[in-house]
């Protein structure tokens, strides 16, 4: 009777110990199912034959197609403007047609963007003939010097080169001059950059600048009788891009916005690569790493997720050409939502004892304090409280929306042709998609959160600048200069009171046109360097007197 009553008593035991047991074997299951999806995930985006997943590729199609698929196999409901997709075109302005911008000096031929650059209201037609630099004679192309112009008008706030150029080759077309070759001889920076968004008339004649190397290269003997044959062609080029957007219905109120960019370098046409050459930048961990962790993020999400939220999925295409594809959903939304809070995953993969895990956008809502810390005890964590960052939480923050960032790090094959799927740690990987996970089920009975405004330094990838003014430039601008998108707070910007919208042209001496001639610019100064700055704000011109 004793031993009966003892194994009685022993079988509510038994059956716990045999419950603990299935529970860990099926979160072991689990585990490996998500490994196992995550690197699949990313083998096939992070292959070859996807060239790098550039925007506006084929292989940028075929990395759609296939986060379609799985969305689609999940069960995910589809919420962009055709399906899962939303289709957008990115406007890259003017540019000099590689094959048929050229000149030849003596069957040499001078390398566009290194010894010449058209400008941008040069006619398009070609030229050739044996001039001298020193000669300017009837049927041939000319040579002029902009130093003695520039001499003449560096008091002149009012002086424009470009209409003094248009000036000058609509001249001597008149006398009979078959195209202008502009070099400066004098140490007076002369601002002639070439403006993608010039929409001003041709000019009569092809008009050349040559570079002070391309001149140095080629040009040096004055006196020197020379063949040249020059061509400019110009091409407006125009990209498709594509968002994929998916949406999980609970009938919430609110919707927290799970995102990650899907792009890649391709060949590095855009020459945002760290490395050299004509070859494949897989992107395994920028941002294949993400784009898998969304759709595994989805798919648990879809089988089992907290019910306070709807969850709106978006894998953003041309973050790597300037958050370009979050910027297009948020200014032209698929769907109408309440948005709670918005995560981000922009290179997860890495996570080990070197590169753990930064979580950025801590200060951007009271309540991340409140769960973050004791979401997951297997994860190491750094924080980062800025709700700006170079990634497309970026765009969110500029909404005022709680934001949060995940990314384990930058690492030596960032930007690079060896960022490759073997190099990813998917269990780091399945171990963070389950943290935000936890996150949100803690984030559901929370109701909206609060967004707080941070003023610390943004998270992310080195710069090459030494310094900063603190803007976000709105790289889909399509005027000269260089408009604001958003203010960094605490930065010299905000300091000095610039606004969102507001359009910077000129530091020092140097003129910009554009971003990346605003960037050139940056390069050039150093912490305590005292500058002017010049803004346009509306219809008026402003300066600041600035020190970095």
């Amino acid at each position: 009777m004793k031993k009966l009553l003892l194994i009685i008593l022993l079988i509510p035991l038994f059956s716990l110990a045999q419950s603990k047991k299935k529970k860990l074997k099926m979160e072991q299951q689990a585990n490996t199912e998500i490994a196992a999806n995550l690197k699949l995930h990313v083998q096939y985006l992070a292959d070859d034959k996807l060239e790098g997943r550039r925007t506006g590729t084929q292989g940028e199609v075929l990395a759609m197609q296939y986060i379609c698929k799985q969305y689609e196999q999940i069960g995910i409901e589809p919420r962009g403007n055709n399906g899962y997709v939303q289709e957008f075109e990115i406007d890259e302005g003017k540019q000099a047609n590689v094959h048929h911008t050229f000149i030849k000096i003596n069957d040499k031929s001078a390398e566009l963007n290194i010894d010449f650059f058209p400008l941008a209201f040069s006619a398009s037609k070609t030229a050739k003939g044996t001039p001298a630099v020193a000669l300017n004679e009837t049927g041939q192309p000319w040579f002029i010097d902009v130093k003695d112009v520039l001499e003449e008008n560096q008091s002149n706030p009012h002086f424009d080169i470009f209409d003094d150029i248009k000036k000058q080759a609509d001249k001597i077309a008149d006398k009979g001059a078959t195209a202008l070759l502009l070099y400066n001889s004098s140490a007076i920076t002369d601002n002639i950059l070439f403006n993608k968004n010039d929409k001003s008339a041709a000019t009569k004649i092809p008009v050349v600048y040559l570079t002070k190397d391309g001149f140095k290269k080629y040009f040096s003997d004055v006196s020197a009788t020379l063949n040249i044959e020059l061509g400019v062609v110009f091409e407006q080029r125009i990209r498709k891009a594509r968002n994929v957007v998916g949406f999980i219905n609970n009938n919430a109120a609110t919707t927290i916005v799970l995102g990650a960019h899907y792009d890649h370098l391709g060949y590095g046409e855009d020459k945002n690569a760290l490395d050299t050459g004509h070859v494949i930048h897989n992107g395994a961990d920028d941002n294949a790493s993400g784009t898998a962790a969304l759709i595994e993020l989805a798919r648990m999400l879809k089988k089992s997720s907290p019910k306070n939220n709807n969850y709106l999925i978006l894998n953003f295409s041309a973050e790597e050409l300037g958050l370009f594809g979050s910027k297009y959903w948020a200014e032209h939304p698929t769907t109408n939502i309440t948005a709670n809070y918005m995560i981000n995953m922009d290179m997860v993969g890495r996570y080990d004892t070197t590169h753990k895990l930064t979580i950025g956008g801590y200060g951007t809502s009271p309540t991340w304090g409140e769960l973050i810390s004791t979401a997951n005890k297997n994860l190491i964590i750094k924080f980062d409280s800025s709700g700006s960052g170079p990634s497309d939480h970026e765009t969110f923050y500029r909404k005022e929306m709680p934001v949060l960032f995940f990314f384990t790090g930058s690492h030596s094959d960032y930007h690079k042709a060896t960022d490759d799927w073997d190099k990813i740690n998917y269990d780091g990987e399945r171990e963070i998609v389950q943290y935000i996970y936890k996150l949100i089920a803690a984030t559901d009975t929370k109701g909206k959160l609060v967004f707080t405004k941070t003023r610390e330094p943004q998270a992310g990838r080195s710069s090459k600048f030494t310094v900063s003014l603190g803007v976000i430039p709105d790289y889909g601008y399509s005027g000269t200069g260089v408009r604001i998108d958003g203010v960094s707070g605490g930065k010299l910007a905000e300091r000095i009171g610039l606004q969102a919208g507001d359009i910077l042209l000129q530091m020092g001496e140097y003129k910009f046109v554009d971003v990346m001639s605003y960037m050139q610019t940056l390069s050039k100064f150093k912490k305590g360097d005292r500058t002017k700055l010049v803004i346009k704000r509306k219809n008026e011109e402003k300066e600041f007197n600035i020190e970095f």
